[in-house]
């Protein structure tokens, strides 16, 4: 085989593997439903896509009142000192973080519907339970942590870790404070339209899955579509708003049937159509789009 031909193969793999990240291919920027030939060579690669009234534990060190008595410590001095040992920290992500957001949320440090994600939100709500313990504020979640909320809280059911209610909003990205913008944040899983700093209308969302992640930073409505099927994976995308090469803020019936149990293949997932075929007409081409933690 000539040298040409292996290299000109090798491109167009890495190409049809970098355009399988998004949603779509390529699309044109006309929006009527047809698409512009795949590049002939390697495409950009993606950018990254309390109420409780228990008692606090016994210090870890010695009371007066022990070692006058005794000399030593007494039991309860040592016994409810943290171990150490990290069992969720931030940046995991995982079923048992859910849980524990599900937990916290029972007893009112958690006020939003559990994402599975430990960000500042999760850590914050963690230092607040460790405070009112007076453990350590560290705002990871340690064994004497864990043990503790467990002891004060049941299993959560089904629909606790994955609740039907709409997700309460981030505190906007400082991108997101002038003009019109869809302010995306991952963290609470939250999509809200805001004007000159005001949130117009906010949406539950989904995202990509670790091997198609929906890419961060800030982008511009490059072109829309009210009805658009997927060229890669030949699924309806509807009220599609193209915001980086093939990823799109859209429609998801999988999203409004299954919830946070299925992932997107790169693009901004929307459960809601009928607020989201408003927020449709009001967005146009140009506008923008912030994509953050």
């Amino acid at each position: 085989m000539k040298r040409s031909s292996v290299i000109r193969r090798v491109v167009l793999a890495a190409t049809a593997v970098v355009l399988a990240a998004g949603c779509t291919p390529w699309g044109d920027d006309t929006g009527k439903g047809t698409v512009s030939p795949a590049p002939t060579t390697a495409a950009p690669a993606p950018t990254s896509g309390g109420t409780g009234d228990d008692k606090p534990s016994s210090p870890a060190t010695p009371s007066a009142s022990a070692t006058a008595s005794t000399g030593t410590p007494s039991a309860s001095a040592t016994t409810e000192a943290p171990t150490g040992r990290i069992l969720m920290k931030d940046g995991d992500e995982n079923a048992q973080v859910r849980e524990l957001q599900a937990r916290l949320r029972q007893i009112g440090y958690f006020d939003r519907a559990p994402t599975g994600f430990y960000g500042t939100m999760t850590a914050g709500a963690v230092k607040g339970f460790q405070k009112k313990r007076e453990l350590p504020q560290t705002g990871s979640v340690d064994e004497t942590t864990w043990q503790r909320l467990l002891g004060m809280t049941r299993k959560p059911t089904a629909a606790e870790l994955r609740p039907a209610t709409t997700n309460k909003l981030d505190t906007p990205d400082p991108r997101c404070m002038t003009g019109r913008v869809m302010c995306i944040s991952k963290e609470s899983r939250t999509l809200a339209w805001m004007i000159d700093g005001k949130v117009v209308s906010s949406f539950d969302v989904r995202f990509g899955s670790e091997n198609t992640p929906t890419r961060e930073g800030e982008f511009k409505v490059e072109w829309k579509a009210r009805d658009w099927t997927s060229t890669i994976y030949h699924t309806p995308m509807p009220y599609a708003m193209f915001f980086s090469r093939g990823q799109a803020v859209h429609y998801s019936a999988d999203f409004a049937a299954r919830g946070y149990n299925g992932a997107s293949h790169g693009c901004v997932n929307v459960r809601d159509k009928a607020k989201l075929a408003v927020l449709f007409d009001q967005v146009k081409v140009g506008d923008k789009v912030v994509v953050h933690w």
